[in-house]
């Protein structure tokens, strides 16, 4: 029995040879868990060795931990590896240390580093060819371990773009997760839109991989040019992308549309092809923040547009847009109140007569409203510009530069008194300064022309001959300041022109704190003009029509 007992414990005591089962380790830039097999009969530990190379050179390597770090006995241990930091590989050794014997097994630790590369969450991206103004976008998360530029071709920059982003690479070369978010305009053709993105690194840096964006865009329905069934599907695009509180009813015919007038043969100026098609359209309420449609083009019968009220339009700054040029049928164009700021740079019209660009945002006078571009434009309306009312502009809060009320405007725009309008209206702006007096005017009053006319006053003579024709004339509620001068006091049409509602009042102060209005504007009509023109019947009843509340004067 004891020879049985010896032999027992002989057994319980088998020695096993120290080592471990893997000598080497690899292991991808994105790290992970790798087992050992430990194989001892005695107390082991694991180390890990010191950095060999760079900046850190010599301290402990904090990307591999072992886990049991020591024990007894064969075990399955864990080399716990943290990704890489850089797209340099790195190695480092773990030695297991027999506690008893000193032996040590050696187990080297090989990691790559990171490629440069690029991963987008999507390879495609199909989008509307329509979507309200606040819904033209989409988010695409890129996972990047470099800097990059998104790359839209040029070709396509006019309906597609981006939004800034900042891709923070706080891992070093472990790559990161940015929002990158794009921004689409409507497709009004009859064809798809095609984008492919590229996402290239702004160092020279050599790329493994970048993914590719492909972006594609439904196309439009087909319209047919210069047809009745082409206005009408216009219409309704336009009334749609412009986000029309009303918009009409398709099922309907379109003569029986709300502020929609259809060319009859009856009409005046009428051509045969042009009948049944849109001759105008009112355009009321709406929420745009871009210029018109690009369907307004294909209402090329239209001789009058309408357009007023568009949703909180002193906040917007809006280019009209150059679809609208090629209707050079119109005759009358008012967008009014829309937030316009600027207008196309080739704004021409051959047989525009009426121009009412009012309540809108402009800092000055576009240079394209001129003779040149609009030969027979007979009345211009830019009344209210006023993004802010502010009665001392030498004290406010708001931005000049961003005020509107043709702030701009270094001195009062003589090119527009000069141009032989019939109708002009710049009442309620900024205009500022004092009016020209066109002394060196070369068109003077002439006595021949003052003795063929019997109300006309010999005073009159050498005048400078201003505005002789225009009928309308309201420059009331701007900060002009100064003396009147004498073309504007003698005119022959400033009873007609309700000078002292539409002409004389001016409010608050300039920049300079100056006191708005005219030093010698006469206190009444009737006692100052009358002298001069004493065979003349006042037209006194215009202002008398207008009520006090209004800004009317009544004049006895």
């Amino acid at each position: 029995m004891a020879a049985l007992v010896s032999v027992a414990c002989v057994s319980d005591k088998t020695t096993v040879d120290f080592r471990s089962d893997r000598k080497t380790i690899e292991v991808g830039a994105n790290g992970g868990v790798e087992k050992i097999n430990i194989s001892s009969s005695d107390e082991w530990v694991a180390s890990v060795g010191l950095q060999q190379e760079g900046e850190n050179e010599g301290e402990p390597n904090p990307w591999i931990t072992v886990s049991p770090a020591n024990g007894r006995g064969s075990v399955a241990c864990e080399f716990i590896i943290d990704s890489a930091l850089t797209t340099k590989p790195r190695t480092a050794v773990v030695s297991i240390l027999n506690v008893k014997t000193n032996k040590t097994q050696r187990i080297t630790v090989n990691q790559k580093g990171y490629d440069y590369t690029v991963e987008v969450d999507k390879s495609e991206a199909n989008i509307k060819r329509y979507a309200e103004y606040d819904e033209r976008y989409f988010d695409v998360t890129v996972r990047s371990n470099f800097d990059f530029d998104v790359k839209i071709p040029d070709s396509e920059k006019h309906w597609l773009s981006y939004e800034s982003y900042r891709l923070d690479l706080n891992r070093g070369a472990r790559p990161r997760e940015v929002k990158v978010r794009f921004n689409w305009k409507i497709n009004n053709q009859a064809k798809e839109r095609l984008a492919d993105i590229k996402f290239v690194p702004k160092s020279n840096i050599a790329v493994a991989y970048s993914d590719i964006l492909s972006v594609k865009q439904e196309a439009a329905e087909p319209i047919i040019p210069d047809t009745r069934a082409g206005d009408s599907l216009s219409l309704l695009n336009i009334a749609t992308t412009m986000q029309c509180w009303t918009i009409w009813d398709s099922s309907t015919p379109m003569d029986t549309w709300n502020g929609v007038t259809l060319w009859e043969e009856r009409m005046e100026g009428c051509k045969p092809e042009w009948v049944g098609r849109v001759k105008s359209v009112e355009i009321f309420l709406c929420n745009s923040f871009e210029g018109l449609p690009y369907e307004i083009q294909y209402l090329t019968a239209a001789d009058e547009i309408y357009i007023f009220s568009n949703e909180n339009s002193m906040l917007k700054s809006i280019n009209l847009g150059e679809d609208i040029l090629k209707l050079q049928n119109l005759k009358r164009l008012t967008v009014g109140a829309f937030g316009l700021t600027e207008l196309p740079k080739n704004f021409k019209f051959e047989n525009l007569e009426y121009l009412d660009l009012g309540s809108n945002n402009f800092q000055r006078v576009p240079e394209e409203i001129n003779p040149t571009n609009l030969p027979k434009l007979r009345a211009l309306v830019m009344n209210a510009q006023q993004r802010h009312a502010v009665s001392d502009l030498s004290n406010t809060i708001h931005d000049m530069e961003t005020l509107g009320g043709l702030i701009g405007e270094e001195k009062f725009p003589e090119r527009l008194i000069t141009w032989g309008l019939d109708t002009l209206v710049l009442s309620v702006n900024y205009l500022h300064g004092e009016l020209p007096t066109f002394e060196d005017y070369p068109d003077k009053w002439s006595e021949a022309e003052v003795m063929a006319a019997d109300t006309l006053p010999m005073e009159l003579v050498g005048t400078p001959k201003i505005m002789p024709t225009t009928k309308t004339f309201r420059i009331n509620g701007n900060r002009l300041t100064g003396e009147a001068p004498k073309w504007l006091l003698m005119h022959p049409a400033l009873d007609w022109w309700v000078p002292f509602s539409l002409v004389f009042p001016q409010e608050g102060r300039d920049a300079d704190g100056v006191k708005a209005g005219f030093t010698n504007a006469p206190s009444n009509l009737v006692d100052y003009y009358t002298k001069w023109y004493p065979k003349k019947k006042l037209a006194s009843s215009i202002e008398e029509e207008i009520p006090e509340e209004e800004g009317g004067v009544i004049t006895k």
